[in-house]
């Protein structure tokens, strides 16, 4: 039986992660953290979940700051879209089964609960 195994770089090598990534301080590999995020755009009375690994990319993407899909949910909205909760994960699959979570009935009585009149 062969075991596969990767080898990363040494710590010293992965200087500049890029936006959203950090390094494990145990084993030098480059992990990124995903954010589940509810956003609210005040001006229509409308919320968006959704899921991330790039907080602050994302945000702009959705006021129009950094160009994004035409036909998008958001895109399509007139103001602006602040964030009104988010939750970090450590991978893609448990942020995308905490952001089902939320687009739930309950899960959208829970985020209503966090807009601030």
């Amino acid at each position: 039986m062969y075991l596969a195994v990767k080898i990363y770089a040494p710590i010293a090598q992965l200087v500049d992660p890029p936006a959203g990534g950090h390094l494990s301080r145990w084993s030098g590999v480059q992990t990124y953290m995903f954010f589940v995020y509810a956003i609210y755009n005040k001006e229509r009375n409308k919320i968006y979940i959704g899921q991330t690994k790039d907080m602050s990319s994302r945000l702009a993407r959705h006021n129009k700051e950094l160009p994004s899909k035409k036909s998008s949910y958001t895109s399509k909205q007139s103001g602006v879209w602040e964030i009104i909760y988010t939750e970090e994960f450590n991978t893609r699959l448990e942020a995308l089964q905490r952001e089902k979570q939320l687009k739930s009935y309950r899960g959208r009585i829970f985020v209503r609960s966090k807009i601030q009149s």
